[in-house]
């Protein structure tokens, strides 16, 4: 496996020898400080040049990167918006394991944004055309504050979605039960532990894609307990993963509420699990609810 720094000087050497490379960037997980280092990390690297087109037309020039085992086209996806004139990209992985989520950018999209992602880092400017840019930082994808109508709309959501769940179970329908479960009903949890997180820690930190770092700030025993939440395709297992989501997202929900002087609404929770638990004991040839 090629190492980190060999891949720096392929991927300014390439740019160096192409006049149509004008600049190079990076930005993503290798350019935040606060981001533990691994072999998976990918090199999210942008080159700006004088047009796209050239580089979209004839693709024999990414062979330049190496062997590759697979890539993907992402904006050549149908249902993908892209603006091929500005930015296209190939994702790249490497038969030695290494990956490349390789872009061109033209010099007017890349002046025009380069200021939005505060993660970016300029390895090289031909023409000094780029921005100055302050040092890489996480800043935007921490933790945010939750308004007071925010924090009560993840609260309805929550325990409305469980409705759904539970229908599905009942009708022994595991493939909507994990939809709705993993889409839209985790994504609530995932939001309310965040806030706890920001909450203990000033809101100063980001917990990552998916909440993948949140166990760094939850005690272990609540982050054990979020991950026995995730469950296989059986309505017993369902079910007590159900019950567990309930259980970790009211406490989470109360912490929170109390914290940020909002008012957490019990009552909503406790007829929401009620439901749950009829539902849960509900003949499968149930001619009515109640």
């Amino acid at each position: 496996m090629r190492t980190e720094e060999e891949m720096y000087k392929l991927i300014l050497h390439i740019a160096k020898e192409d006049e149509r490379i004008r600049a190079v960037y990076m930005n993503g997980s290798r350019t935040n400080p606060n981001v533990p280092k691994d072999i998976f990390q990918d090199y999210d690297v942008v080159y700006v040049v004088t047009s796209t087109r050239d580089f979209i037309e004839d693709k024999s020039w990414i062979d330049h990167f190496g062997e590759r085992l697979f890539m993907q086209y992402p904006d050549e996806h149908p249902d993908c918006p892209s603006d091929k004139e500005n930015f296209y990209g190939w994702l790249m992985q490497f038969k030695d394991g290494n990956r490349i989520d390789l872009h061109v950018e033209s010099i007017f999209h890349a002046r025009e944004n380069i200021l939005k992602d505060k993660l970016c880092v300029i390895l090289l400017d031909k023409d000094n055309m780029l921005p100055e840019i302050s040092a890489p930082t996480d800043k935007d994808y921490r933790v945010k504050r939750p308004s007071e109508k925010q924090y009560l709309c993840t609260c309805n959501e929550f325990w409305w979605c469980l409705n759904n769940v539970a229908k599905g179970l009942w009708r022994e329908e595991i493939p909507y039960v994990q939809d709705m479960l993993n889409f839209h009903v985790r994504k609530q949890v995932e939001n309310m532990l965040s806030w706890k997180v920001g909450i203990e820690t000033d809101f100063s930190v980001s917990v990552g894609k998916s909440g993948k770092y949140m166990y760094c700030w939850l005690p272990e025993e609540e982050w054990k307990m979020y991950l026995s939440t995730y469950c296989g395709g059986n309505t017993k297992e369902c079910w007590n993963a159900v019950f567990r989501m309930c259980d970790l997202f009211e406490k989470a929900a109360v912490f929170v509420g109390e914290k940020l002087g909002y008012e957490y609404h019990d009552e909503e929770g406790r007829n929401c699990r009620s439901f749950l638990e009829h539902v849960k004991e509900l003949s499968f040839d149930a001619a009515e609810i109640y």
